[in-house]
């Protein structure tokens, strides 16, 4: 079998022509500086208002925000971390078993984004598992490594107690109830990415990932310590953001834009590779029931705003989403009411 990703062990001198974004659309890696002042927010404050304050102002002004003293343990991070290192070096064989380009399926193993409608494609492979309910989803996963599917679903378990706990103080942030999004939300779904970028012969030319926002509620991303690769936008610039030990980094989603109505920002995000090392980052997604009514609450409607984006369920949105390709259009635009 042709090997269809690109962690297949081979080391390429050129890029594949596949790859080569057009000139206009080039990461121009020279002209990124380093975003300095990156909103860090101590969730083991015992000053709830102080936290609630900060989460507020980083959703408004920059769309995401790194938490520390977050309540994920430090093993269930490593051991994750440790089991999907072991899981991309897996022979080419092993991995390829998993592989899907079918975007509707629950575990898979794939490359780029959106392989079958792309004309050009990203430098990463990814394995994506939904999460949620975890006995559910656990007996699909990767069986290789033995111990995958045991710290995989530890880690989830922990990541989704976290992601409550964020839902609840961006609330409180909006001036709501601390339940309030979550009664939104329904039951929310849970997917997680593990993203792997090999080394890249001419990472000028491509992305891991073009700049996007993410289509879900809420992520939360787990950086690699040792090599650099996520950037934002900020004011028409790309800023890179540099791993802060022991830290995550969290994305405002599409959902919490609308929801908003506007207030809080879907943040634009990509990812630049480099030509000397593997990186590996961990994206996990909290996502509305498919039947969840994306709708701002009337306390977000008053003093003459009104609603900015119509109504509409999340299975609407997620539709459009894998529909098109990751850095096609800003999905929320779709959803914008006419004036």
């Amino acid at each position: 079998m042709e090997a269809k990703i690109i962690s297949s062990g081979t080391r390429f001198t050129t890029l594949p022509r596949s790859y080569v974004r057009s000139e206009s659309d080039r990461p121009r890696l020279s002209e990124v500086s380093a975003f300095e002042h990156v909103p860090i927010i101590d969730l083991g404050c015992d000053d709830r208002s102080q936290v609630v304050r900060q989460i507020g102002d980083a959703c408004r002004f920059y769309g995401f925000f790194q938490v520390i003293n977050h309540g994920v343990s430090t093993e269930a991070v490593e051991r994750l971390q440790e089991v999907a290192g072991e899981f991309f070096r897996l022979p080419v064989e092993e991995k390829m078993k998993l592989y899907s380009e079918d975007p509707t399926k629950t575990m898979r193993l794939s490359t780029s984004f959106n392989v079958t409608k792309e004309t050009v494609h990203n430098w990463t492979d990814y394995l994506r598992l939904h999460c949620h309910p975890l006995d559910k989803y656990t007996e699909e996963w990767p069986s290789n490594p033995p111990t995958f599917k045991e710290f995989a679903s530890n880690y989830c378990r922990e990541v989704r107690g976290l992601g409550y706990r964020l839902e609840e103080l961006i609330s409180e942030s909006l001036g709501l109830e601390k339940d309030t999004i979550r009664n939104i939300l329904g039951e929310q779904g849970q997917h997680m990415a593990v993203n792997f970028y090999p080394p890249c012969p001419e990472p000028e030319l491509t992305y891991g990932l073009p700049g996007h926002t993410d289509p879900n509620a809420l992520t939360i991303l787990l950086q690699d310590l040792h090599v650099t690769g996520l950037q934002v936008l900020k004011d028409g610039k790309w800023l890179a953001i540099n791993p802060h030990p022991n830290a995550f980094v969290i994305n405002v989603g599409d959902q919490l834009q609308a929801l908003s109505n506007g207030r809080y920002k879907s943040v634009c995000h990509r990812v630049v590779v480099n030509t000397d090392k593997p990186r590996m980052s961990i994206a996990s997604f909290l996502c509305p029931s498919d039947d969840a009514m994306i709708s701002s609450p009337l306390s977000l409607l008053e003093d003459g705003h009104g609603p900015i984006y119509r109504d509409f369920t999340y299975a609407e949105y997620y539709k459009k989403f894998w529909s098109r390709n990751l850095d096609q259009e800003q999905w929320l635009e779709l959803f914008k009411n006419q004036t």
